[in-house]
């Protein structure tokens, strides 16, 4: 069995670059992030009143149609199959677009203010 050197070198340089070009373009791309958050700790990062009524967490998702996308999370409804509560308009329109509800206990305290709540969550997808 005779190998053709100079085709299998071709092959195994070119691999490489296969491999690592990139799979979509930056007009696609999806970023996401989450960081838990609790009420005993919030009072030392942050200036409003903790916003919730449980710890849990706050996560952002980005898809260029809408933006940047912030909801909460309750503690122990991290999941694939829930729906947080949406945090700004993005996430609400982004919901209300695919006919989604949120299917976890709604944790957010009346008459709070959101905007550090939504803060957090836009910096962890910049």
């Amino acid at each position: 069995m005779r190998i053709d050197m100079s085709r299998w070198l071709i092959s195994i340089a070119v691999l490489p670059l296969i491999a690592c070009s990139p799979a979509q373009d930056d007009g696609r791309k999806f970023v996401s992030g989450d960081v838990a958050v609790h009420e005993v700790f919030w009072a030392v990062d942050h200036n409003t009143p903790y916003p919730f009524t449980t710890s849990g967490e706050i996560s952002c998702v980005y898809y260029p149609e809408f933006g940047t996308e912030v909801y909460f999370e309750p503690a122990g409804y991290s999941r694939d199959s829930s729906i947080g509560t949406p945090l700004n308009k993005a996430a609400a329109e982004s919901l209300n677009k695919d006919g989604l509800i949120p299917n976890v206990p709604y944790s957010i305290k009346e008459s709070t203010d959101l905007s550090e709540a939504i803060e957090v969550g836009l910096k962890l997808c910049e």
